[in-house]
Order: C-alpha cells, then structure tokens, then sequence
C-alpha cells in the first residue's frame, strides 16, 4: 500500500526536507531512475562520513535534515543501491478469462430454443462429443437454456483450485429466468471469435453446479437480474498458472538472472513436493519463475512489492546505513509505507526497526510496521493490526489479510476479538482468518450439509448476524446461537421445498410431482430450518431464497448480510482517515449492523467480478 494521502502532511516543510523525506518511496517501480554501474567506489568517502555522523549526531526529526554530509552520503547510498525492481517487472500477474457455451437444465418453463449462432454451434459440437442423444430436441425444451459461461483463473492459480463461475444468458436469447436452474458440466477455454465461428485455445477448467440468481434482486422490476447467475466456486482449475520476473531487455543476461534467483531464495523459501527449497527458478536469462509462500497466499501483490524491494547490489557496509536511512523515513507518515515494504524485504534484521515503529503515535506509521511486522512472523503486530481493522476502515482490507498470517495465541485472540465487532466486514474477516489458520477449530469449525454448503454456528456475543456468500464457496455463518424467525412466514426454498413457521415451530415440506409428500416439524430457528431444507434436497441457492424471502417479509430477527468482504475501493485512504478523526469528524461505514430486525440486506450486485 503506497503512500497515497501523505501529501497534506507536507505543508511547512522545507523542499529539501520534503526531497530528502520522500527519496526513494518510489523505489519498487521499474523506471524511478536511471541505470548505474556497479561499482560503488568514489562515492564510498561520503558514505563512510554518513555513517559516522548517523552515529554520533543522530536524527533530529522525522525528516533527515536538509543539506548536510549526512544528506549527501545517504542519497549516495540510494543511488548506489540497486534492486530487484530495477532490472525486472512481475509476469502473469493478470487474471485469465476462460469461457465457453453451456447447457442449463431444471428451468421451470423459463428456457428457450437458442437461436442459430456462432455460440449454438459451439454448444452443438460440445454436446455431441459427448454422445448426447437428439441435442437439437434437447435446446428446444423450455427446461433448458443456452447460456455463455466465464470463469477468471487468478495468478498463481494451482491445479485443482476451485474458482467462481460467472453464468448469463445472450442477448439474443428468449429465456426469461434462470431461477433453480444447474449448469451441466462444461470445459473452459480461452476464446476468440474469428470471423462467424467461435475458436478456442486448450481446455483449462471445468465447472459444474447450481446456479445462484443473485438473491438481492428477488422481487425487482429488472428481468435482466434473472438473466445471471453464478456459480461460487463452481470452477476447478486444471492447470497451474507460474507467476515471475522478466528482466528489461537491456539486463539480460544469465548471470545477472542467477544473481535476482540467489537474492531471493536467501530471504524466500517454501515447500514443494515436501522439500524445502528456495522458491526462485532462473529459468533463462530474462524470466525467473516465482513460487509463492503460504504467507502471502492471499496477498500477492505485496508478495511482487517486497520481492522487488530487495537489494542486488549493496555497497560495502551499507545495510546498517541502509536500515538507518529506512528508519526515518518509517517515522514519517509520507514515507512510512514504502519504508515498511523495504525493511519487509531485509527480512528478520528489520524486526527491531519495525517493532521501534509500533510506539509512534501516528496511526499510519504503527499500521505500516504492523502490517510488515505480520509477514515477517512477529505477532506481536496482531493487537495493532486488531486496532487497525476495527477502527480503520480503510486499512481493514490489510489487516485483516496481515492478521490472517498469524498463526499463533496472539493472532488468533485478536481474530477472535473481532467477532464481536459492530461492523459485518469486521467480524467476518475475522471468522475467515481464524478459519483460514484452523478449519478444524471447534469456534469455526462448523458442518458440511451434503454437497450443498457449510454451515458455522459461532457462540459469540454481539449484534445477531447471519453472513452469506456468492463468492469463493458455498457458505453460511452464524453469529451467534439465537436466530428465531417469526411466526406467519411462508416462504419457498426452491421450486419444490416450502417453509411455514407458526408459533414455535417451522413444517418444511418438500412437494414433487410422482413423488410422496415429504414433511419435516423443527423448531423455528434458522439453523434447525437450513438443515431441514438440506435434508430434503435442497441446494444452497434454495437456502439463500429461504434467506432472502424470509428477511424481506421481516420474519428474520437477524441482520442478513451477503458478502461483507473488506476492500480498499473507494475509501478515505489512512491517513485522511485518522487526520479527520483527529478533528472530530465521525468516519461512516455502510457495514456497521442495524438494530436486530430491520430485516435489511446488504449486497453488491452479482455482477461484480472483482477477481
């Protein structure tokens, strides 16, 4: 995260204090100055008096003061530093859309016979590759539907990862819902259109499922809304995407890409194939190929910052003066988080320098330490980064990621303490830290109905909340013990599963023509009604419209909520954040939990493919 807001605090500087200040925050980009040679000599005189006056006279702000030797031999310093940054940029790091024509099935009379297009005759040779019967008689029913399938394999993707499937119906296309409706399997492949007919490259993921109408449009005038759906987690990759560095044409060379590989694997390593080893391959004299460590699974792009934030080459004794130089700039909110991505990639020697900064009393500066604190493994950064995600919304997004690395008492007491919060995104990031570090856990652990979805019940305190998600996979959380739904709800699961509370209890029946009437009594909470829905073959899109039928006729007692996942978008940044704090100007939240009852749902549109 770069220092985006920062600028306000400049206001009464000096230039040269603002220079010598902000020096080097850029430094992870590829072009932030011009190439130099290797050798270090002639300005090694004024690094060597640096480094005398960094131990005799000290620092006497937050910004390294203006036109003295020690300025002079600490920006000799930076020139003579060269990072990884500056020979090389990350590779693979886009997503990659694959996509193909699919077959809906199950559609109550909503389908439509596909007109004669590029994308039926894609679907026709589909079909009879797999030795489908009359698939002409098949698209004609109006129990089944064309539609045009999409999935993003994410960077770094492993195979047998699973993904979300992205359903819609084409434009040209008659069918008029795809309401409970199941994608059959499908192979995907990144397409391109050429000429009339649809050309696709080799088969790259499957998906498979139920899909899910986004449940926030239910009873709206927009028929479009019923035209999509997804499936969470439908997609399973088939194979890995590699990630890397490419060097710039004028770096290549092999002993310099060897040189980029050692550099990392001395500070990086991980498992593979349950050998320890470094995660860097050299695999030419321009690419290296990058494994990613389990700590920054969920972070790659901070995993690129700090990769290309190492230094290559170092002049002789300068990464005291180096940590020094980081120091200050950690003390200054302007250039405290590029600082922190810099002491992150010097690896454990920056602990202290980290740990110094927890003590500012500049929420940003404590933030920025937290944060590179937590992938360094220190938890002594958990209880700032606890504070950050609660109090920050803007740097929830980051702590919550950071807090999820911590996998010992003190990461998860303050994941744990967030499970109480009076915002949804808190409190569920803090349940998906605390499940991401121990599924296992009894606090989170939960149960499997079937193939439908997972359920986790949390004894927690706090406003009552029920979280559910249209991403990742199919899932149901609790919190708290008591959801009571209230008498004279009448609502259906699906198009053959129906739920009537009266008084205490809830009868959910289950109704198919050919088939008995099948009928269970449960007490009416949403828990003991969600299994009971299961049970009698419900799938999790038909939980989510019990959910979302049963919250707009106000029968639910409990906030509902779909997809409270911290992001950064559109936000105050930190530093605005606490400075309007500090003027008594109350920081809104649109995730903070209503009053129990008010029945409200709050949720992006389906749409949204944010990968």
């Amino acid at each position: 995260m770069g220092p985006r807001s920062g600028h306000a605090r400049l206001d009464g500087r000096t230039r040269n204090e603002t220079v010598a200040a902000t020096m080097h925050d850029e430094h992870d980009t590829q072009h932030d100055r011009p190439h130099r040679d290797f050798a270090t000599a002639p300005r090694l005189a004024w690094l060597l008096l640096g480094l005398f006056l960094v131990a005799t006279i000290g620092c006497a702000g937050p910004a390294i003061r203006s036109q003295s030797p020690e300025i002079e031999a600490l920006a000799a310093l930076e020139a003579d530093t060269k990072l990884i940054g500056d020979y090389a940029a990350p590779w693979g790091l886009n997503a990659q859309r694959i996509e193909r024509a699919a077959l809906v099935t199950g559609l109550a009379g909503t389908g439509s016979d596909p007109p004669p297009n590029a994308q039926r005759q894609s679907l026709m040779a589909d079909m009879q590759a797999r030795g489908v019967v009359e698939p002409n008689g098949l698209l004609a029913s109006t129990s089944t539907s064309l539609v045009w399938v999409h999935g993003y394999l994410p960077p770094g993707v492993r195979r047998g990862d699973r993904f979300d499937i992205h359903v819609e119906v084409p434009p040209d296309c008659e069918t008029t819902s795809l309401n409970n409706g199941w994608l059959m399997e499908t192979r995907l492949a990144e397409m391109a259109v050429l000429g009339s007919r649809i050309r696709d490259g080799h088969v790259l993921g499957v998906a498979e499922g139920p899909l899910l109408v986004d449940p926030v449009s239910t009873g709206t005038l927009d028929p479009v809304s019923k035209l999509r759906a997804k499936v969470p987690g439908g997609g399973v990759a088939l194979q890995s995407r590699p990630i890397g560095l490419i060097l710039a044409p004028e770096h290549r060379s092999v002993p310099l890409s060897k040189r980029i590989g050692d550099c990392i694997n001395r500070r990086f390593h991980t498992s593979i194939r349950g050998a320890k080893r470094g995660v860097a391959t050299p695999k030419t004299d321009r690419y290296i190929e990058l494994e990613i460590p389990p700590v920054y699974a969920d972070n790659l792009g901070r995993y690129i910052r700090v990769v290309r934030s190492m230094a290559v080459v170092e002049p002789p004794g300068g990464r005291h003066a180096r940590l020094e130089l980081l120091r200050r700039q950690l003390s200054d909110p302007v250039t405290a988080p590029g600082a922190a991505i810099r002491l992150e990639a010097m690896g454990r020697e920056a602990i202290p320098t980290l740990r110094d900064a927890l003590e500012s009393k500049d929420a940003e500066i404590r933030f920025a330490a937290a944060e590179a604190l937590a992938y360094l493994g220190e938890s002594a950064a958990a209880p700032h980064l606890a504070e950050a995600a609660t109090s920050l919304r803007s740097a929830r997004a980051a702590a919550l990621a950071a807090l999820g690395t911590i996998d010992d008492a003190n990461g998860i007491d303050a994941l744990r303490s967030l499970l109480t919060s009076t915002s949804a995104e808190t409190r569920y990031g803090g349940f998906r830290g605390l499940w991401k570090i121990d599924p296992t856990s009894p606090l989170v652990r939960g149960d499997r109905l079937g193939d439908a979805c997972s359920l986790h019940v949390l004894d927690v305190k706090g406003p009552p909340l029920v979280h559910v998600t249209r991403s990742r996979r199919p899932e149901i959380v609790l919190f708290g013990t008591e959801h009571p739904v209230g008498a004279g709800l009448r609502a259906e699961a699906g198009p053959a599963i129906v739920v009537v509370v009266d008084g205490p209890t809830a009868l959910v029946s289950r109704f198919v023509a050919g088939d008995p009437d099948q009928q269970n009594d449960v007490p009416a909470r949403l828990e003991t009604i969600i299994r009971a829905i299961v049970e009698l073959g419900g799938t999790y899109p038909d939980v989510v419209q019990f959910l979302q039928q049963a919250s707009s006729h106000h029968a639910l007692q409990s906030r509902l909520v779909f997809d409270a996942i911290a992001d950064e978008e559109g936000r105050l940044s930190i530093h605005e954040e606490a400075s309007a704090r500090g003027r008594d100007i109350p920081s809104t939240s649109s995730d903070e939990i209503a009053p129990a009852g008010d029945g409200a749902a709050a949720a992006v549109p389906l749409t949204d493919e944010s990968s």
